[in-house]
């Protein structure tokens, strides 16, 4: 007997339908599953059978075959083990209800519990576009399959539960989300740029980065405050719309970080992976590619601490990403592209000892050693950074001051005031793909960054002082409008044109 049942695929960072089917012959007992699985998926035939069998049910002594079917379409992980089972028993004729407008997923425990799987809010998604009306879900997963509305979620603890529910004994209560979403006014931030003792200039740097999107790196001895500064850097960045949170949650549930009790990410992200991070870990990949560090940033801030003893080979890979907000990932089995449209912030010292350039200690290398340490962050790569800043020591007075600095949550009223400039200035023109400043194109650069005969002037000495690239120079024109957003004026000045210029590096510091 033919039995078929609804279920789904993560590729990428979306779902696609898969329809599981099992066929009972006449034969020596055996489970085959066809349809390009993958090893956990293979090993699901031993799992439904403990299952059923120690859940009270019969498993068939017969010969099975299990196709999921489309065959094209690679499929792994567990998800697939809740269906298979019901295919199993709807073929047996221990489940008896019509299952064609509800989708399955879920993971079987050898005592027929179901347990949690990766990457259900997409598949939430997908059965709502194509039109499922209901959908079982391991119970824990139920929270996030409820962030999709239109679609009745059912959580599913056992496998019991669920044959009771189809067979009409006792039906699960349809699961109903009390989840509300806040704009972030209530998020306790770890860091807050008043803990900051001094460096206003690097705080003012950084709240341009932050207003219009642009990348920064710091650069100065050990101890100036650095790292502090680029972990404070979450709490100015403007408050998740839910929007925004659905899209940062889908890459996390796909990668299979969603807490337990997270349901619904509602802060931005900030990822700092250590220097030792692999390719695949930093850009993504594996395989099956999943989300690396730089999808994990998106909309947030990816931070890359101590910048020269990361490998050139990870340094290199994030020009792409860095210019074109996402990252594209290919293999023999085809092509995968993920969201990475992050702030990227990095922090280093001037030199192998720290101290070169600094005004107490004096450095122990030499100038040739300094060369080569700075010379490992290539130039195509520098040239992608919008702002450079020199973090200098803080002097005694402020450190052992009893004054707190500004607090974070007036810098970011300032951050969204100018978000919001940009975002209506991009929508009357029609430029919905451009959010920031920092996403404008070459197109978008020469329409909304003009500049008057003062500003020409100043740019054309620019480029020709500092050598400036083309890719450089459009990044100073966008840094400009970024201040001047900042300062609310309509016009591009030379104050703001001249704030830009000075943040871009000047060779050895």
């Amino acid at each position: 007997m033919l039995a078929k049942i609804q279920s789904c695929a993560v590729v990428g960072l979306d779902a696609e339908p898969v329809q599981v089917e099992v066929d009972i012959t006449s034969g020596l007992e055996k489970l085959t599953v066809v349809g390009l699985p993958d090893a956990a998926v293979r090993e699901s035939g031993e799992r439904v059978r403990s299952a059923i069998t120690n859940s009270g049910y019969v498993f068939p002594q017969h010969r099975l075959t299990v196709n999921l079917a489309p065959a094209d379409v690679r499929k792994e992980g567990p998800a697939y083990d809740l269906p298979i089972a019901l295919g199993v028993m709807a073929a047996t004729r221990q489940v008896l209800a019509e299952m064609d407008d509800a989708l399955v997923v879920g993971e079987l425990g050898l005592d027929g519990t179901v347990r949690h799987i990766n990457g259900v809010l997409p598949m939430a998604a997908m059965a709502a576009a194509q039109g499922y009306k209901r959908l079982f879900v391991p119970a824990v997963d139920a929270p996030e399959a409820a962030l999709i509305e239109d679609l009745e979620i059912y959580p599913v603890a056992t496998i019991t539960e669920i044959v009771n529910h189809l067979n009409l004994r006792k039906a699960i209560p349809r699961y109903h989300s009390n989840l509300s979403f806040d704009d972030g006014e209530s998020v306790l931030y770890p860091v807050d740029f008043s803990d900051v003792k001094g460096q206003e200039h690097t705080k003012r740097a950084l709240e341009i980065a932050c207003a219009g999107s642009h990348n920064a790196l710091l650069k100065g001895p050990p101890g100036s405050g650095k790292t502090l500064l680029a972990r404070a850097l979450p709490s100015i960045l403007p408050r998740l719309t839910l929007a925004e949170a659905l899209e940062i949650t889908r890459i996390y549930s796909v990668a299979g970080e969603l807490g337990d009790s997270t349901p619904l990410v509602r802060t931005r992200p900030f990822r700092a992976p250590h220097h030792t991070i692999s390719h695949a870990g930093l850009v993504g990949g594996g395989r099956w590619p999943r989300p690396g560090e730089v999808s994990m940033a998106h909309r947030g801030v990816l931070f890359l601490d101590e910048l020269p003893e990361f490998g050139t080979k990870n340094l290199e890979t994030l020009r792409q990403p860095l210019e074109d907000k996402v990252v594209t990932i290919s293999r023999a089995s085809g092509t995968l592209s993920f969201p990475a449209g992050f702030i990227f912030v990095a922090a280093m010292n001037p030199c192998p000892c720290g101290y070169y350039g600094d005004e107490r200690k004096e450095c122990t290398c030499s100038m040739g050693l300094v060369q080569r340490y700075q010379g490992r962050i290539s130039g195509p790569l520098m040239d992608r950074i919008d702002i450079h800043v020199d973090v200098r020591r803080v002097p005694f007075e402020k450190l052992a001051g009893l004054e707190g600095g500004e607090t974070s949550a007036a810098i970011r009223a300032r951050v969204e005031r100018a978000r919001k400039v940009q975002e209506a200035r991009f929508k009357v023109w029609g430029k919905s793909h451009v959010l920031v400043n920092g996403d404008m194109g070459p197109a978008e650069v020469q329409h909304f960054c003009q500049l008057d005969d003062a500003g020409k002037n100043l740019m054309r000495a620019a480029v020709k002082q500092m050598d400036l690239s083309a890719r450089a120079y459009h990044r100073v024109l966008k840094l400009g409008r970024t201040i001047a957003d900042l300062a609310e004026t309509e016009k591009i000045e030379v104050a703001h044109l001249a704030e830009a210029i000075q943040y871009r590096p000047r060779g050895i510091l």
